[in-house]
């Protein structure tokens, strides 16, 4: 296991022109949330040119399905991707959870007016808001989802009194 270095792989995803909103753990602390997280959650766009960009920009890192054993045969192209929708991966810079669709939100298209672009370790991304955040960990259900909530909607709250 890798632990998962931010700023490299956002970096990687950002410069490359991918197409991504971030979602999950690192979109709270982006928001302020002081909850840790281990990996990187996006929805990434469908469309054929932003999956040979995504192909393109993670070949390099080396991308594995996270839980499975080494050495069970695993190519991330496009056509894995097409076939697939979402992809739990380790790769050399750590954690990526690959998302075509996510619960509450939908895809990258249903998500997008949702998302604001903000600069996270010097990387000018697509994040949710604050909002969307909080109604996807809802969807989701997860207990540590919605663990989370309470501390995003403090955030909310604070950001609205200002």
């Amino acid at each position: 296991m890798v632990d998962t270095n931010f700023p490299d792989l956002l970096s990687a995803l950002g410069n490359s022109g991918v197409e991504i909103i971030l979602v999950g753990g690192l979109a709270g602390m982006a928001h302020g949330a002081s909850r840790a997280t281990v990996d990187i959650d996006v929805v990434y766009r469908r469309t054929p040119e932003n999956v040979r960009r995504l192909v393109s920009c993670l070949t390099p890192l080396h991308p594995y399905l996270r839980g499975v054993p080494r050495g069970l045969p695993f190519r991330l192209d496009e056509t894995t991707i097409d076939n697939g929708l979402n992809f739990t991966l380790v790769t050399d810079l750590g954690d990526l959870d690959l998302l075509g669709d996510v619960p509450g939100g939908g895809q990258y298209e249903n998500l997008l007016p949702h998302a604001q672009s903000l600069t996270l370790f010097g990387v000018d991304i697509l994040c949710v808001t604050l909002e969307k955040l909080i109604y996807l960990k809802r969807a989701a259900g997860r207990p540590k989802d919605l663990e989370a909530i309470a501390e995003l909607e403090l955030l909310l709250d604070e950001r609205d009194r200002a």
